[in-house]
């Protein structure tokens, strides 16, 4: 099997996993059931405390059930208001994930070139990671807060327990957390450069690269003169002289030698 095809699986597996998880994310936001508190040792006096990110609510054993939000956004405490704001970004972050990476997919030939797709598939599994982070810090603090509350002995108020919505969200932010590390794995070792792979390989020995500094290179002790055909100047020589034995000397003809 091919490696392209490994991968194209991969990122389908990653995808499905990350949209689960962003499902199980968005369905505890209305969920009234993060904490609840049981009171009454009497069965038909027996009613339900439970609450969320945005109200409380009260049921009796009749099923009749009253809700009621929280009165002022201002006199809220500031863990509160950071949950939201987590929760909510969580939530948006895993929605433009699912966008990138649908679009980046090699199943789906949306984008442009191979490179080009790993790095959008690349950004689409941090922005997973990122949704992930961000649920898991509601749902971790929230919890925190809870079993804090509940441990402690000198907390004379109304004391509650984690919710069924506090489970499924930390199920939720392991998928989004696990398949957007795989996802971000394998398309970042395809899309971005590594350091080793970015250096340019060396040129093949030819016969221009053969040649080097040193076949050129003069000697350090020699001249120019002495590198030049001594026969250049020998015969320079030599013409010179019998130029002038010619002109002093004795001229001979074709009849002296017969």
């Amino acid at each position: 099997m091919m490696y392209r095809t490994v991968v194209m699986y991969l990122e389908i597996g990653c995808f499905v996993s990350c949209l689960c998880g962003w499902i199980l994310v968005c369905s505890t936001l209305p969920t009234e059931y993060w904490t609840f508190s049981e009171v009454g040792s009497i069965v038909l006096t027996t009613s339900n405390y439970y609450s969320n990110l945005w109200k409380d609510c009260i049921s009796d054993t009749t099923g009749v059930s009253d809700c009621k939000d929280y009165p002022s956004m201002l006199g809220l405490p500031v863990y509160l208001h950071a949950c939201r704001a987590l929760a909510v970004c969580s939530v948006i972050t895993g929605f433009f994930g699912g966008v990138l990476t649908l679009v980046g997919m090699k199943c789906t030939k949306i984008g442009g070139s191979e490179i080009a797709n790993a790095r959008v598939t690349f950004a689409g599994g941090i922005t997973y990671l990122v949704s992930g982070c961000c649920g898991m810090i509601t749902y971790s603090w929230w919890a925190n807060k809870v079993i804090r509350e509940y441990l402690d002995p000198h907390f004379r108020a109304q004391k509650f327990e984690l919710g069924a919505a506090i489970f499924i969200g930390w199920g939720g932010a392991v998928l989004l957390l696990s398949g957007g590390t795989v996802q971000s794995y394998f398309s970042g070792k395809e899309g971005l450069p590594s350091s080793s792979s970015s250096k340019r390989p060396l040129r093949p020995g030819t016969y221009a690269t053969a040649r080097t500094r040193r076949t050129y290179m003069l000697p350090a002790t020699s001249s120019r003169l002495a590198l030049g055909p001594p026969l250049f100047y020998e015969g320079r020589k030599s013409r010179e002289a019998g130029a002038t034995a010619s002109r002093g000397g004795r001229t001979f003809s074709r009849d002296s030698f017969l």
